[in-house]
């Protein structure tokens, strides 16, 4: 079986992990569950602003409220769904006695946020657009 299918099959069975290496101290665990817990808190907010977008900003033209909306929509999905994939990855590396994971998604989902908000500035500054 691939590394990455059972990397997902954690995500369905977390106790598995036990199968993994030793395990850590309980706090490093617990900062990585804080984490998680971080990333769902951003994919929902990220969502909540998608469904704001689209339901407050009416006045806005139809096809670019629809575009921040599904823009910010659609990357709180991909942040909820990274939010265990990163969990995982570190769980593992840490019973493993390994080097946690490295993610260019923090620099990718902050790109896009910051790409969303000058759309917006520019939108706000020109008026309804």
């Amino acid at each position: 079986m691939s590394e990455w299918v059972r990397g997902l099959r954690l995500w369905f069975a977390p106790a598995r992990i036990r199968d993994e290496g030793e395990t850590p101290d309980y706090r490093f665990s617990l900062a990585n569950e804080r984490t998680f817990l971080a990333w769902i808190r951003t994919a929902l907010a990220l969502i909540g602003g998608g469904f704001a977008v689209d339901q407050f900003l009416p006045d806005l033209h139809r096809s670019v409220r629809v575009t921040l909306a599904l823009a910010l929509i659609a990357t709180g999905a991909v942040c909820a769904v990274r939010a265990v994939n990163h969990w995982v990855r570190c769980e593992r590396a840490m019973r493993r006695g390994e080097d946690l994971p490295v993610s260019r998604f923090p620099a990718l989902l902050a790109l896009l946020v910051a790409a969303v908000a000058v759309v917006m500035v520019v939108v706000v500054a020109l008026g309804d657009v």
